[in-house]
């Protein structure tokens, strides 16, 4: 009879087990996709900034060299 118990008992702790294991996977793929937002983010404000800039770095020397690696890293297409 207490053998039934123990059996629910170690059967009822495997699958806590496995519910944190689950949460902590969840919880590193909520991290990695907050990161991969975080930088999708940053990368348009960079575009944003590279597009509206653009004069401000044809009017320097070597700006417009510059400007394209800058476009280049950054994926942004040049004008």
């Amino acid at each position: 009879m207490i053998d039934i118990y123990l059996l629910n008992l170690a059967l009822t702790m495997a699958m806590f087990l496995v519910l944190i294991f689950r949460a902590w996977i969840e919880l590193k793929n909520y991290q990695i996709m907050w990161r991969e937002i975080g930088f999708r983010k940053t990368m348009e404000l960079i575009r944003k900034v590279l597009r509206a800039e653009r004069d401000s770095f044809l009017g320097v020397e070597g700006g417009r060299e510059l400007y394209e690696l800058l476009c280049k890293v950054f994926e942004v297409e040049a004008e």
